[in-house]
This record gives C-alpha cells, structure tokens and sequence, in this order.
C-alpha cells in the first residue's frame, strides 16, 4: 500500500502539505470519521516543521474540512464536505470580490430558467406538494401586502430554492442558496415591493408552478426567466437613479 503522504515540495511547503492532506480527503482515501496521523508521524511522512504543520491544519479547519479535538484522545478528525460549506465559500467569494447587482442579475437570468426546466423534468408527487405548500403560503403573504414584504420575499426565496432541490444537482443547490442569501442585500437597497409589484411577482411564481404541475417544462423555463429579468430591470433601474455612476 502506497504511503498517505511523500515529502512535502520545499518551495511552498506549506501549501503543498494543505493541498495533499485536502486531496487525500477529496478523493477518499480519508474518510469521514477517520481521524489523521498523529502529529509526530505527519510531521515525518510530510517531512516539515510542527509550525507549518499546525497552520496547514489550523487552515483545513476553517476550510471546514477536519475538527480539531483537543486532550486525551484528540488530534485532527475528516469531516463531511457539504453544500453548506461549499455555499460558504462561494459567499466569500461574492462578499470580497464585491459582485455587483449586474453580475447577480446576469448569472440568474440564465441559470434559474434552466434550473426550472430541469425541476419540470424530474418532479416528484412530494415535490408538487412542497412547491404548492410554499405557493399557498407566499398568497398568504401577498394577501397582506406590502406590510408582509419581508415575509413574502423569505417565501419567494425557499420558492427558488425548493426549484433547485428538485433538480436534484447538489451544485445548483449550493450555488443558487448562496445567490439567493446574497441577493437580499440588493433587495433592501433596490427593490420597491408595493401591491403592485408583490401581486406582479406572485403571479409569476403561480404561473411557474402550474406550468411545472402541466409538465410543461419549455413554458416554466420561459417565465422564470421573463420574471427574474423583470425584477432584475426594476432593481437596476432603482440602482441608477440612486447611483448614476452604476449605470
């Protein structure tokens, strides 16, 4: 049986002993549960300092791929990679390469019409239910107007993300729940929610899930699209006349 880990490459040491112990879990060889080598022995099957050792490992803890435990018995335990953790790192990404309206806007009007057509194809009779629990739910909301806004945009999204999860594609799932919890900051900026526009956007997702529960899965795709560049319009529209520059 081949060794779990060679000497780490000298000319980025550090890096290089994240990147194997990352790889050995990806890949398998590392189970969740499976607790690694003791410190002594990485430190000598990687060849490379206790410091670098423990920062490379205090990294795969914050990347959320191991747990630390400390005292009798410890020492670094494999966790499960998630979608969570995946999310997490995508919302990183968004929040510290300061993603703007435009490029949310871009990316959703051609995802999450896809992300409807793939659902249509692989509804479930439990996945009509949730999405028609959620419908009922969001008219509650709509019912009350404006002054339920925030709970109607709460339902509207676990509306998008139910689309997602019936896809089942766990990457569409992670991507489109990190969209999703990032595009409320945009909302509370740009978005005016006033009968109109709650009855307007209600209508939409009624519209799709009928044209899902029909199977029709080209007309579903359709409206999701029309109805997130509408919103989208109305929102970048806001943008520029708060923010000229924007436009």
């Amino acid at each position: 049986m081949p060794p779990l880990f060679r000497a780490a490459r000298q000319n980025r040491i550090f890096q290089d002993v994240v990147d194997q112990i990352q790889e050995a879990i990806i890949d398998g060889r590392l189970k969740v549960g499976d607790r690694l080598p003791a410190e002594r022995e990485l430190k000598a099957m990687l060849q490379t300092s206790r410091s670098t050792l423990r920062e490379a490992l205090r990294v795969l803890e914050q990347k959320g791929l191991i747990e630390i435990k400390l005292g009798m018995g410890g020492g670094a335990v494999v966790k499960a990679v998630t979608p969570d953790l995946v999310a997490e790192s995508l919302d990183l990404l968004i929040r510290s390469q300061n993603v703007s309206l435009h490029h949310i806007a871009e990316f959703r009007e051609r995802v999450e019409g896809d992300v409807v057509e793939i659902a249509t194809q692989r509804m479930t009779p439990s996945g009509r239910i949730q999405l028609q629990t959620l419908l009922d739910e969001a008219r509650q909301h709509a019912n009350r107007g404006p002054e339920a806004t925030s709970a109607f945009l709460t339902t509207d999204k676990n509306i998008h993300l139910c689309f997602a999860k019936l896809t089942g594609n766990p990457i569409y799932i992670s991507v489109l729940k990190t969209i999703h919890e990032n595009i409320r900051r945009y909302y509370d900026a740009y978005l005016v929610m006033e009968a109109r526009e709650m009855a307007e956007n209600f209508k939409d997702l009624e519209d799709v899930v009928a044209a899902m529960g029909k199977g029709d899965a080209q007309r579903a795709r359709a409206i999701a699209r029309a109805h997130v560049s509408r919103f989208n319009g109305y929102m970048k529209a806001r943008e520029r006349q708060e923010n000229p520059a924007a436009g």
